[in-house]
């Protein structure tokens, strides 16, 4: 079947090879007219994902953008007044707000201790606590523990025995190492406790696995660990703390 060229068709010819709808309902498309509306879904699709792709784009801004919330913190006694962000750690507040850097940042995950402060009385690591959580807490660190020239006794305990080497982790230990012993006192339970039957007791004995189980939050890479349970159960001790207690920071080179 030979088709005749465009120059001699008629005009209904022409009228039958556009697009639309037959006699019959069928849909009837030519290619030309396909490209055509593809073309046209095309830049449809485009504009709208230009337009889903600068909504996301404000939503990430505004997600990101720093929300501020003020706090009232007692830190070592003095009360403090701080406006943050709310994504701020405790840590960086201590170091890089109020240029308290006795406490350290090692692993910034939890997992080292080196960063250990008292919160309300209580150990925690101020790498993973939001100081927006914070209001109206009391915060001891390592630069609160003496009173004045004297050192508290588990400070001067670690002096005495010699309970560190390179120092990093050791603000971490002794504020760990503090609230340790207070929670000994209050006769709060360890895994060895319960291990060892002491749960009816009301105070476990600090023993070296005692000391060592509620120590282990707390790394020292230079491995002074045996020194660093002897300076805890020194500091235990209460003829030793009392003695202890009373070494000056001159006194021993602090």
């Amino acid at each position: 079947m030979s088709i005749a060229p465009c120059s001699e068709r008629q005009d209904g010819e022409l009228d039958d090879m556009k697009p639309g709808v037959t006699e019959d309902g069928e849909l009837r498309l030519t290619r030309r007219s396909f490209v055509q509306s593809a073309g046209v879904l095309a830049a449809g699709v485009a504009a709208g994902a230009g337009k889903v792709a600068e909504a996301q784009a404000a939503s990430e801004v505004r997600a990101g953008a720093p929300r501020i919330h003020a706090v009232t913190v007692t830190i070592n006694g003095k009360q403090q007044q701080m406006s943050l962000d709310t994504r701020t750690t405790l840590l960086d507040a201590l170091r890089e707000h109020l240029d308290l850097t006795g406490s350290k940042k090692g692993c910034d995950h939890g997992q080292c201790g080196a960063c250990t402060v008292l919160v309300d009385g209580r150990r925690v690591n101020a790498c993973l606590t939001l100081l927006a959580t914070l209001d109206g807490a009391q915060v001891t660190t390592i630069e609160g523990l003496a009173q004045g020239d004297t050192l508290s006794p588990v400070q001067a305990a670690f002096l005495h025995h010699d309970g560190f080497q390179c120092g990093y982790c050791t603000p971490g230990q002794i504020c760990s190492a503090t609230a340790l012993i207070e929670e000994q006192k209050h006769g709060m339970l360890s895994q060895v406790s319960w291990e060892k039957g002491m749960a009816a007791t009301g105070r476990p004995e600090l023993s070296d696995d005692e000391i060592r189980e509620r120590m282990s939050g707390n790394i020292c890479r230079c491995g002074a660990y045996p020194n660093i349970v002897a300076a805890v159960r020194a500091a235990a001790g209460m003829g030793a703390a009392a003695s202890l207690g009373s070494s000056s920071r001159n006194e021993v080179g602090a």
